[in-house]
């Protein structure tokens, strides 16, 4: 374990990490995730656009079967078929990207779920875990099972791995 990766996509030439735990384990006791990201791919997240020019770096199992479009954001490729992501700008103006995943949140997810652990991971589970707070607000105005109520707080929340179907 400590294999080496290489990263050349369109947002990063030359970057390298190293993964140092098998994949999907040996997460932090306190982040537990609902869904791995092969299968968040395959709900429909981000509106497809999300790690369509990054293939080579992660198993091409994650890709079969995703909802991705390479063209452009499309919010019907969404579980939810709306949109619920943040432009690129809000992201950089909040300081939510850091050099070593500039895609954010979910590229470091991807990683972490491959087996790199790094300095960020401690700030970016702390992230994962205030988006609980969204599920808090779907179990308080929504039936259970009522999937049409709240369905942006609900793609939002499939976004970080928690799967809001099941809310």
């Amino acid at each position: 374990m400590n294999q080496r990766v290489v990263v050349r996509d369109r947002m990063q030439r030359g970057y390298v990490y190293h993964l140092t735990e098998p994949v999907g384990r040996h997460f932090a006791e306190d982040f537990t995730p609902d869904l791995t990201p092969r299968q968040m791919l395959r709900l429909g997240v981000f509106g497809g656009k999300y790690m369509t020019d990054c293939r080579n770096e992660f198993p091409a199992s994650w890709f079969a079967k995703a909802r991705l479009c390479a063209e452009r954001h499309d919010p019907r490729l969404n579980c939810f078929g709306v949109n619920a992501s943040q432009p690129l700008a809000v992201w950089r103006k909040n300081n939510w990207l850091r050099p070593q995943d500039p895609r954010g949140w979910f590229q470091w997810y991807c990683r972490y779920y491959m087996g790199r652990r790094g300095p960020d991971d401690a700030r970016q589970i702390a992230r994962w875990k205030a988006i609980a707070r969204h599920a808090g607000a779907i179990r308080k105005n929504c039936e259970p099972g009522d999937l049409e109520c709240r369905p942006r707080q609900r793609q939002a929340l499939l976004h970080w791995a928690y799967d809001s179907r099941k809310i």
